[in-house]
């Protein structure tokens, strides 16, 4: 028997940020935050402490996130991630459906660091599915299954208290550093967007802004 996730587990604590995170109404391209590293960051490249970092807010439930993912990650990875040029960081903001978001990145992180991005790019890749009438709920059991969980073990991780307060403190955090759209980027603590993109911030700009800094 196939396992269901329970969303109504969730506790009441995180039930209530879900619910307010999902009134943001969050839109693409926008916000803005801090450069320093904070709780639960997950990175990949250059070392803490790099010359430059670059800091992305996204969800597994944003479809700008998703095109963005598809359209500009591969070109920016190779050209700034692999050769550790820059430190990428990556920071969960969840967005509509919050419930879905939340459930998709606990199951990331139980995945283990290893496997996180591969968790999160998967979920990002899949969000079509959900058009075509797919339940959210059998997407994320796919890829976390793909990532070595099991079923048991992933309703145990999307209901684990500790793990659900730890992604509301997330969530929370990225809404004090002002982040108010996802994706939203940032190199060196500056946001960088590109006016009248579906998708983020394009690699011309983002290339712009971190050549400018590495050239510093």
């Amino acid at each position: 028997m196939r396992a269901r996730i329970d969303y109504a587990a969730m506790s009441r604590r995180a039930a209530m940020a879900a619910a307010a995170l999902g009134m943001m109404a969050l839109s693409a391209c926008g916000g803005a935050g801090p450069n320093a590293a904070a709780k639960g960051d997950m990175a990949m490249g250059a070392p803490e402490g790099a010359k430059v970092t670059v800091v992305e807010y996204a969800s597994v439930t944003c479809p700008h996130c998703a095109a963005w993912q598809e359209e500009t990650w591969p070109q920016f990875k190779a050209a700034y991630v692999d050769t550790n040029k820059v430190r990428y960081v990556f920071r969960e903001l969840p967005t509509p459906p919050v419930p879905v978001a939340i459930a998709g990145f606990m199951i990331a992180r139980c995945a283990g660091d290893a496997k996180y991005f591969d968790v999160v790019h998967g979920i990002m890749a899949s969000q079509n599915e959900w058009q075509a009438g797919v339940n959210p709920r059998d997407t994320l059991f796919r890829v976390g299954n793909g990532a070595g969980l099991s079923n048991q073990q992933i309703e145990q991780c999307i209901t684990d208290e500790a793990g659900l307060k730890a992604a509301d403190e997330r969530a929370k955090a990225a809404i004090a550093a002002g982040v108010d759209g996802t994706p939203a980027f940032m190199v060196n603590g500056v946001k960088v967007v590109t006016p009248g993109s579906s998708s983020g911030a394009s690699f011309a700009d983002l290339a712009k802004a971190v050549d400018a800094e590495l050239a510093k």
